[in-house]
C-alpha cells in the first residue's frame, strides 16, 4: 500500500510517504510557513520514491485538533490530491500521532498529550499502547480552560507527558506531577507516526471521500468558551 501522510496542525509542517515497508519523510518546524512548505515537501517525497500522486492508494491526514489555519491548509491539500488521484482520505488524530511517537521511540505504555489551544486553553488526549503496538485513545480528546481548572484529573495510571502544551504552561506540568511518570521531548506531530494507524484504519474501511473530511476543531468558534472540566 502506498500512503501519503500530511500534518500541519502545529508549528511543524510534516509529510511522510510509505511504500511497502519503506518510509521517506520531510519535517520542518517553521511558524507560518506551511503554505510555502507543504506542496514542495510532498513533491520531494514522491520524487524520492519515484511516484506520482496518481500512484497513491490513499492520503492519511493529521486531522487535529490544533491550529485552525494549519488544519485547513493540510485538509485542502489532501482533498485536492485525493480528488485528482481518485483516492480516499484517512483522518487520524494529530495528538494520537504524538502519542504514537512516544510509544514507539521511548517505550511508553501510557501518554498524556497536551497541546496549546491558545486563549488560556489546552487540548488534552490520553492514550495507551494497544496489543498491536498502536496508540489507542483511552478518553475523548477535550478542550480545557486553564482559568477554570489547574489539575487535569488524569484518574488512574502513570502517564508520560508529551506535547507543546506542557512546555507552554509549566504550571500545568507542576500541578499534575503526581499523574506523570516522565516528560517526553516530543512536542509536535510527525506525519511518520500517522502512517501505522492510518494503514490500519484504511484496512478497516475507515477512509472517507475527500469532500467528507471534517477537521477536529474541538473549539467550534474562536469566541466560544469551553466547558469546565466535568460539565
Amino acid at each position: 500500500m502506498k500512503l501519503l501522510a500530511l500534518d500541519t496542525s502545529s508549528l511543524a509542517c510534516s509529510v511522510a510517504l510509505q511504500v511497502g515497508e519503506s518510509v521517506v519523510w520531510r519535517h520542518e518546524e517553521q511558524a507560518r510557513e506551511h503554505t510555502r512548505l507543504l506542496v514542495p515537501m510532498i513533491e520531494e517525497v514522491l520524487a524520492e520514491a519515484g511516484l506520482a500522486a496518481a500512484d497513491l492508494d490513499g492520503v492519511v491526514l493529521g486531522n487535529g485538533p490544533g491550529s485552525f489555519i494549519g488544519m485547513r491548509i493540510a485538509t485542502s491539500v489532501a482533498q485536492g490530491l485525493a480528488h485528482g488521484a481518485g483516492i480516499r482520505i484517512v483522518p487520524v488524530s494529530s495528538m494520537l500521532a504524538v502519542a504514537a511517537e512516544v510509544i514507539e521511540t521511548e517505550g511508553a505504555r501510557a501518554v498524556a498529550v497536551c497541546q496549546d489551544a491558545h486563549m488560556d486553553e489546552v487540548y488534552l488526549g490520553l492514550y495507551a499502547a494497544g496489543s498491536d503496538g498502536l496508540a489507542k485513545a483511552v478518553a475523548d480528546e477535550r478542550l480545557h480552560d486553564l482559568s477554570v481548572i489547574s489539575e487535569l484529573e488524569l484518574e488512574s495510571g502513570r502517564f508520560t507527558a508529551a506535547g507543546f502544551g506542557w512546555q507552554r504552561y509549566p504550571q500545568l506540568l507542576e500541578t499534575n506531577r503526581r499523574w506523570l511518570a516522565s516528560v517526553s521531548s516530543v512536542s509536535h506531530p510527525s506525519a511518520r507516526y500517522l502512517l501505522a494507524t492510518g494503514r490500519a484504519l484504511a484496512a478497516s474501511g475507515a477512509a472517507v471521500d475527500p469532500q467528507d473530511v471534517v477537521p477536529a476543531y474541538l473549539r467550534q468558534t474562536v469566541a466560544q468558551p469551553s466547558r469546565p472540566l466535568g460539565s
